[in-house]
């Protein structure tokens, strides 16, 4: 593999290894970091929205102009954007709402996470059914981070400067889901190091869809391919941002935070751009 496909696949990594981060920010963080979590969200939120519709999508489009001509090639774009938007909230409706990763979960139970195993498993379930969950728990994230690292190996090996984009803003949308993972975890098994192992192995989902895209996309890439799947990633992560990430957000931040984060966001991936 030469350099820029090494360098796509770590950056596809570092993404996925953030849902470990998530997991060990559950255990450790007190409760006003989150505060600082939420901002980090907003800035995620703003950069994937920016570098979708600003950088991705056009993109998309003009790849698809030149494969199929002005008269499909926009339509084209326009419903690979809808497919990838529609596909990712399709993942989320077949995953339970106590089980989705991307509900937040009640300040009480990341206290509890952090004070340690408890006595009793809560509620009424028995420890088989509580394994249970937390087992589709880490498989669920698993799901969620999948095309997810498909769009950030294929974004770097497109485009470095904007792959590293692409898998900043993933990273920092990968830790809540840590956290949220954690939890579950947690009241399967009652042991915080399973918890942390099952959280970072969830995360290793991003690379290998890093190594699915390696070895079935990139020898069949052409211009049509390419501006399918860049305007599928631009829907994917405009769903992430406005279903995910700003909710999330708002839940653990307060007051203009979040849209502080939104606005730093947009700003920075804007600069970029422009310089790079």
């Amino acid at each position: 593999m030469d350099g820029n496909v090494l360098f796509a696949f770590l950056l596809t990594l570092l993404a996925g290894l953030a849902t470990g981060l998530g997991s060990f920010i559950a255990f450790f963080a007190r409760s006003n970091q989150y505060r600082f979590l939420a901002l980090g969200l907003g800035l995620s939120a703003g950069v994937m929205i920016y570098i979708s519709f600003v950088e991705i999508l056009p993109e998309a489009e003009e790849s698809l102009t030149l494969a199929w001509g002005d008269n499909i090639g926009p339509w084209a774009a326009l419903i690979a954007f809808v497919l990838g938007i529609i596909i990712t909230a399709a993942i989320d409706q077949l995953v339970p709402h106590a089980e989705n990763p991307h509900e937040i979960r009640p300040e009480e139970d990341l206290e509890i996470l952090k004070e340690g195993a408890q006595e009793e498993p809560r509620g009424d379930k028995d420890k088989e059914g509580l394994m249970r969950t937390g087992l589709f728990t880490a498989g669920a994230i698993a799901v969620h981070n999948f095309p997810e690292g498909i769009a950030t190996f294929v974004a770097a090996m497109v485009d470095p400067a904007l792959g590293v984009s692409i898998a900043i803003a993933i990273a920092i949308h990968n830790i809540p889901e840590g956290v949220s993972v954690s939890v579950p975890i947690f009241f399967a098994t009652g042991n915080r190091k399973k918890a942390f192992f099952y959280s970072f192995l969830s995360g290793m989902a991003e690379p290998a869809g890093a190594l699915l895209a390696y070895f079935i996309l990139m020898p069949i890439l052409s211009d049509a391919v390419m501006g399918v799947l860049f305007a599928a990633i631009a829907g994917i992560m405009v769903y992430i941002s406005f279903d995910e990430l700003l909710p999330m957000a708002r839940e653990y931040g307060a007051g203009h935070t979040v849209i502080t984060g939104l606005i730093i966001g947009m700003t920075v991936m804007g600069i970029s751009l422009l310089l790079l």
